[in-house]
């Protein structure tokens, strides 16, 4: 078993980008750059994935190929002596196991043992003898393989010298002189006001109810308008024909059924403010809009957009009362007060957590420009695999069978996931080699503590989960990741100003 290096996405940990706000519509306005850098794309959640099993098959290569600047081949020759010896050892044992009809428990001829389990004798014999000169070839040489060794020119029969060469690939020797040089910025973490109220405010749309209103009358300011709407961005290329002006390029249109905008609200754009402020159910409308270029729809923004609205019914909407009562439904508080406080403090380590995240990951690109090194190929695989392996999983969760899995075109997914995975690889590689600098160690109680949580969720009793995970080598993997993040922080700390 070879040592995983993956930091971003190790096994132990994945780190993703969800958007933490409503999806914007056409008729609502994006945040400001600032804000939506701080609730989306900045936004890691930790989330303890420690699920191994492969649930959903696809191509993983076999025998993944060799980084030639890393790669090391060692020939090796055993006697033929020692040859002869362990295929008569392999041969006796298989005459004392052996069942065949006809002869006694024993008493197999060795001729009939070579013929008939010829191909497993053979590995056996290959097995018990490649190990041991394997190893100390590669001490003799002060190696140190990081991938499974391939076998070539094997040359194995019975009376003969055994003869292979094995080649894997070693870790990449590099300095890291000049990283404390590094700057990042340190974001202002403080959570304000407005983005409270945000936090605040979707809490309380979500337990709103939605009620038509029966009076006949004209929409105004805060109340909800049901409408219907069609959408023709415009395009800068026009042509003049019979039917008049047509866009030279056919984008698809944008349509909306059912779709409810507060008349008059913050997150309304002003367009449609204007245009449904006074008008009526049953009224169909014709306006432009002309979208900002920050516009969080990427397909609106900086567009101009020509709609057809018709206007299907006013509603209204209820909001609960921000008192002891609704607190209790929203969870285990006390009083509103205690509810608004714990929200507070919520949205402000979400805030703390996504923002540092995102300096990290500028501190962590900086390095990766800083340093030159190549980087073992069987790692970068392994690191394909992970992040194929997370995707499936995500696209089982989504709903999407395993037959059409298999569909995937996994050749170009793997390569898609190629560079993505060299970068993670020599991240791993770079903090490894900082952790030594620094003296940065995980203790026992820290391993504990994580091993406390995994055991809660995945409801396995800790005793159970830690012997498991030290008998196939993941309990040091997850000290090693741990070590890798905590490594992260302490960086993040002396250079970020």
């Amino acid at each position: 078993m070879f040592p995983a290096v993956s930091f971003l996405t190790a096994q132990t940990r994945t780190y993703k980008h969800p958007p933490e706000g409503m999806d914007l519509t056409p008729t609502e306005m994006t945040e400001t750059n600032e804000t939506a850098e701080q609730q989306s794309e900045l936004a890691h959640t930790h989330n303890h994935d420690h699920d191994h099993d492969h649930t959903h098959d696809h191509d993983h290569q076999p025998a993944p190929s060799l980084n030639p600047e890393l790669t090391r081949e060692i020939e090796v020759e055993v006697g033929a002596d020692e040859v002869s010896k362990a295929f008569k050892k392999v041969v006796k044992r298989y005459q004392k196991l052996a069942r065949i009809p006809g002869f006694r428990a024993g008493k197999v001829p060795e001729s009939l043992i070579r013929s008939k389990f010829a191909k497993e004798v053979r590995q056996e014999v290959l097995e018990s003898l490649v190990s041991e000169p394997f190893r100390k070839a590669i001490d003799d040489q002060k190696l140190r393989p990081v991938s499974e060794p391939q076998l070539l020119d094997m040359q194995l029969f019975e009376g003969q010298p055994l003869k292979f060469k094995a080649a894997f690939e070693v870790a990449p020797e590099f300095e890291i002189a000049g990283y404390e040089s590094v700057r990042v910025a340190k974001p202002e973490v403080a959570l304000t006001n407005d983005e409270f109220d945000a936090e605040l405010g979707r809490v309380l749309d979500a337990h709103a109810t939605v009620e038509p209103v029966d009076e006949e009358r004209a929409l105004v300011d805060g109340d909800w308008a049901e409408i219907q709407f069609r959408g023709e961005v415009k395009d800068l290329a026009q042509t003049v024909t019979e039917d008049g002006v047509t866009n030279a390029s056919q984008s698809a249109p944008i349509t909306g059924e059912d779709v409810l905008i507060e008349v008059g609200g913050k997150n309304t754009l002003a367009a449609f403010n204007d245009a449904l402020r006074g008008a009526k159910p049953g009224q169909e409308l014709k306006f432009e809009v002309d979208y900002p270029a920050d516009f969080g729809d990427n397909r609106l923004a900086g567009q101009t957009v020509s709609y057809d609205v018709t206007v299907k019914s006013i509603k209204r909407k209820t909001y609960p009362e921000r008192d002891a009562e609704f607190a209790k439904q929203l969870g285990n508080y006390e009083s509103w007060d205690d509810f608004e406080g714990k929200l507070r403090e919520h949205a402000a380590g979400r805030k703390k957590d996504a923002l540092e995240n995102g300096a990290k990951d500028k501190m962590l690109e900086e390095l990766i420009g800083k340093y030159q090194f190549p980087v073992p190929e069987s790692f970068v695989q392994q690191q394909v695999d992970a992040r194929l392996d997370r995707g499936l999983r995500a696209l089982a969760q989504q709903g999407m069978k395993a037959e059409d899995m298999r569909k995937l075109d996994f050749g170009r997914l793997r390569a898609a996931q190629r560079d993505q995975a060299v970068n993670e690889v020599k991240v791993s590689m770079i903090l490894d080699k900082i952790a030594e600098a620094e003296g940065v160690v995980v203790s026992d109680e820290d391993l504990d503590r994580e091993l406390l949580m995994i055991s809660m969720q995945s409801r396995e009793p800790l005793e159970t989960l830690r012997e498991r995970l030290t008998k196939d080598g993941s309990l040091e993997r997850i000290r090693e990741q741990m070590r890798r993040e905590k490594t992260g922080s302490v960086l993040y700390e002396k250079l970020a100003s």
